[in-house]
C-alpha cells in the first residue's frame, strides 16, 4: 500500500516536472522569437542597432528640412526604426520613405501611420546598400560611426545634384557640413549634394 502512494507521488512530480519544463521551454522560444528582429542586426559586418530617436533630434531633423535647398519634397530614412522621421516629414508634407531591416519595426511603423492617417509615409523592409537613391531629394541616416564612410562613398556615387544628406549622431567623417544644427547626441550634420 505505501508502495502506491510512492508511485502516485512520483507520477504526480514527474507530470509537474514535465509541465514546467514545457512552459518554460514554450516561454523560451517565445521571447527568443520576439527578440531575434532585434537581436540579430549584432550578427551582421556592421551593426546598426534600434535606438529611437530623441523629440528634440525629429524637431532638428525637422528644421533641416526646412531649411533645405534640395528642390524636392522626397525624403528617405534609412535604418528608420519606429518610424519617428518619416511620420514627422509626412505630416508636413513630404512623401517619405522609411528602409528598415527589423520586421516588427517595419510593421509597427506602418500600422502607426494608418492609425494616424498619414498616407505620404511608407515602410518597407530594405537593406539601405541596395537602395535606389536618385529617387529622394532628402537622405536622412541614423547610422553608427562605423559605417558612415562606406555611406558616403555610397552617397559620391548615387545621388543626383541638388540632393541633401541629413546625418543624426554621427557626420559624414570626409564631407563638410553646409551647417549643423544642435549639438550633443541631438546633432545633426546637414550636407549640400
Amino acid at each position: 500500500m505505501e508502495n502506491m502512494g510512492q508511485e502516485t507521488t512520483v507520477r504526480k512530480s514527474s507530470k509537474t516536472g514535465l509541465l514546467l519544463a514545457s512552459l518554460t521551454g514554450g516561454a523560451a522560444i517565445i521571447l527568443s522569437a520576439v527578440c531575434f528582429p532585434f537581436v540579430s542586426p549584432a550578427l551582421r559586418r556592421v551593426v546598426l542597432p534600434y535606438v529611437p530617436a530623441s523629440t528634440q533630434q525629429v524637431e532638428n531633423v525637422m528644421k533641416a528640412l526646412a531649411k533645405s535647398h534640395a528642390g524636392g519634397r522626397k525624403l528617405i530614412d534609412l535604418g528608420s526604426g519606429d518610424g519617428r522621421i518619416v511620420l514627422a516629414a509626412g505630416q508636413r508634407g513630404f512623401q517619405s520613405h522609411g528602409v528598415e531591416l527589423n520586421t516588427v519595426l517595419v510593421l509597427y511603423s506602418k500600422l502607426t501611420a494608418w492609425r494616424n492617417r498619414i498616407t505620404n509615409a511608407t515602410f518597407s523592409r530594405q537593406d539601405l546598400f541596395k537602395v535606389d537613391y536618385t529617387k529622394y531629394n532628402n537622405i536622412v541616416i541614423f547610422g553608427v560611426e562605423e559605417m558612415m564612410p562606406e555611406l558616403e562613398q555610397l552617397f559620391e556615387r548615387s545621388l543626383k545634384s541638388s540632393s541633401q544628406v541629413i546625418a543624426c549622431r554621427f557626420p559624414l567623417p570626409n564631407w563638410k557640413p553646409s551647417h549643423v544644427i544642435g549639438e550633443g547626441i541631438d546633432t545633426v550634420w546637414v550636407y549640400e549634394v
